[in-house]
């Protein structure tokens, strides 16, 4: 069965983004982002609230920037073509390799799960995730994890989620002191 697996960079307090929206923090060194490139290549379908959806949308013409290094433009090509389910109450229509998603979040899983295929099935966004969560669809929390404290903003985790145990199945600690965690749900 295809793993679901939620991953986003977050503050050391718990923030994906700070009080006044702002992520500038998360913005990633090339070793990081060559780190990213590689964990992308395990995804098969990538789940994304309507905020990050607007926010990637950056990648689907990423390609026509002449400004871009080698290493971007392959994240471009690696994301541009990668399946996407969209969760939207507000947008009529969705552009790339996207879909709006038909029904609700545990229905979308349970299908994808159905499907041939072995790569992960990702989501992207803490109000998609913390629904995931609240439903017990989550198999594995990765968090790249930045050495700041941001005081507020949107939290990685669920605030009222019941208890979870994690058991810790891969880290590693980058140059930039930006440290990765993966943990997998015990059941």
């Amino acid at each position: 069965m295809r793993s679901v697996t939620y991953s986003m960079n977050v503050s050391l307090d718990g923030y994906i983004v700070g009080p006044d929206g702002e992520f500038d923090w998360t913005a990633p060194d090339e070793e990081v982002f060559r780190f990213h490139t590689d964990k992308i290549r395990e995804v098969g379908v990538y789940l994304l609230g309507r905020r990050l959806y607007e926010t990637m949308l950056y990648w689907e013409t990423a390609d026509q920037d002449p400004s871009l290094d080698d290493l971007r433009l392959e994240w471009a090509a690696l994301w541009k073509p990668l399946p996407k389910v969209v969760f939207s109450t507000t947008l009529s229509a969705v552009r790339g390799n996207a879909r709006l998603a038909s029904g609700g979040l545990a229905e979308e899983i349970e299908r994808l799960r159905a499907e041939p295929g072995e790569r992960d099935i990702a989501i992207g966004g803490a109000t998609l995730a913390a629904e995931a969560a609240a439903a017990g669809l989550i198999d594995e929390y990765r968090a790249m994890t930045y050495p700041l404290l941001v005081g507020g903003g949107i939290p990685f985790f669920p605030r009222h989620e019941r208890r979870v145990d994690l058991e810790l199945v891969e880290n590693r600690t980058f140059n930039s002191k930006v440290v990765y965690l993966r943990y997998r749900v015990a059941r």
